[in-house]
C-alpha cells in the first residue's frame, strides 16, 4: 500500500482562525440556557397535560414520528417509554408507506415531531394515518403550521431561535424536544405508578438492574467453593485452603456449619509476623476473628458492598449465613464488580 498523500499532512490555510476561546463558549452556553428559559416560560402547561393524559389513557401502543433530527428525538423518546414498561415505538414515515403502517390500529396515537410542521414526509402520513383509525397529534414549534390543521391535538413547543448564529442548524428546538418528551416520560412513570423492582426488570443486563434485582444468593460461593475449617486445625495445615478458593480467607465452622470466626491472609501475615515459629503450633481458632461482619442471602447484592466498604475498615468478603448463624456461602468484592455491580 502507498503512503497517504503529504498534503493530507498539512494544515489548512485558516487554521489560525479555527480558534474559540473560553469567553465565546460561555457565552454560547448562556445563550443556549436563555433559549431553554424562554420555551419553559412559555410553554402551555394545558396543552402539555392534555398530551400527557392521552398518552396515559392510550389502549394501544404510542408511537412517534419524525424527520431528520427531529426524527432521532422521537426515536429516542419511543425507547425511553419502552423502558419504563409503556408500549411504544418509533414508525419512520418513509418505511411506513412502504409497509410499515401496517403495525397502525385504531387504539394506538401517533405522535408527529416536526419543528415547522410543514414536513412533507410527515404530512404524507397524515392520511394513511388517519385510514388505520390511529389518533394524530403534533408537536410543532412554528405557528399556523400545516400539520397542525390537520391533527387531532396539537402541542407547540416555543422556540425563541436556534442557537445557530444563522438560525437554522437544529439544536435549540431538539434539545426542547428532548426535554419536552422526557419530562412527559417520567410523568407517565409517575401517573403508573412503577416500582424500582419494575423498572430493574426492564433493565436486567445494565447496572441500575443489576443493583435492584440481584440478591446476594445469586452471586455468593457456596458448597464446594467454600474455603471451611475447623477451628482446631492447625494454621499451617490450612494454607491451600487459605490460598486456593481464591477468598483470601478462612470461614471457621463446628460440627453443625455454623459460623464461629474468619481468618484472612491478613490474619496470617501478622500471626506470622507476631509468633515467628509459634505458628506452626498455633489453631485456626486461636487467633480468627470471632466476630466477622456477616450477611443474609436475602439482601441485596449491593447492600453487601455497602457494609462491606463500611467503617472502621473495608473488607474484601463477607460471609453468608442464614438462620441459627448457619453458614451457607461467602459473597466477594471481587464476586460483586464481576457481576457488574
Amino acid at each position: 500500500m502507498g503512503s497517504l498523500p503529504p498534503s493530507l499532512d498539512l494544515p489548512s490555510p485558516n487554521a489560525k482562525s479555527q480558534q474559540i476561546d473560553q469567553t465565546t463558549l460561555l457565552n454560547l452556553f448562556k445563550s443556549q440556557q436563555n433559549h431553554l428559559n424562554y420555551f419553559f416560560r412559555n410553554l402551555d402547561l394545558s396543552q402539555t397535560l392534555t398530551f400527557t393524559q392521552t398518552l396515559l389513557h392510550c389502549n394501544g401502543t404510542i408511537f412517534f414520528s419524525g424527520v431528520g433530527k427531529s426524527g432521532f428525538v422521537a426515536n429516542k423518546i419511543s425507547q425511553t417509554l419502552i423502558s419504563l414498561g409503556i408500549r411504544a415505538g418509533f414508525l419512520s414515515p418513509l418505511d411506513a408507506l412502504h409497509g410499515d403502517i401496517g403495525a397502525l390500529s385504531a387504539s394506538d396515537i401517533l405522535v408527529l415531531f416536526s419543528k415547522s410542521g410543514n414536513t412533507e414526509e410527515l404530512l404524507r402520513l397524515v392520511p394513511c394515518a388517519k385510514a388505520k383509525g390511529a389518533y394524530l397529534v403534533s408537536v410543532t414549534s412554528v405557528e399556523g403550521n400545516a400539520l397542525t390543521a390537520v391533527c387531532d391535538l396539537n402541542v407547540r413547543l416555543p422556540l425563541e431561535r436556534e442557537l445557530c448564529p444563522f438560525d437554522l442548524a437544529p439544536v435549540t428546538s431538539t434539545a426542547i424536544q428532548m426535554v419536552f418528551g422526557d419530562t412527559v416520560a417520567i410523568a407517565l412513570m409517575g401517573a403508573r405508578n412503577l416500582s424500582k423492582e419494575e423498572y430493574a426488570a426492564n433493565h436486567p443486563a445494565g447496572r441500575i438492574g443489576k443493583s435492584l434485582i440481584f440478591k446476594v444468593k445469586d452471586v455468593m460461593k457456596k458448597q464446594n467453593e467454600l474455603p471451611i475449617c475447623k477451628e482446631g486445625d492447625l494454621i499451617m495445615d490450612q494454607l491451600v485452603e487459605l490460598t486456593s478458593k481464591g477468598c483470601g480467607c478462612l470461614l471457621v465452622i463446628d460440627e453443625e456449619h455454623h459460623l464461629i470466626g474468619t481468618f484472612t491472609d491478613g490474619d496470617l501475615r501478622r500471626t506470622l509476623k507476631a509468633s515467628g515459629e509459634a505458628i506452626f503450633k498455633l489453631t485456626v481458632g486461636e487467633m480468627c476473628n470471632r466476630n466477622p461482619r456477616t450477611i443474609g442471602p436475602d439482601a441485596m447484592a449491593v447492600e453487601a458492598m455497602k457494609k462491606m466498604e463500611s467503617p472502621p475498615s473495608p473488607v474484601q468478603f463477607l460471609p453468608v449465613i442464614k438462620d441459627d448463624n448457619i453458614l451457607i456461602g461467602i459473597v466477594t468484592l471481587h464476586g460483586l464488580v464481576s457481576a457488574g455491580l
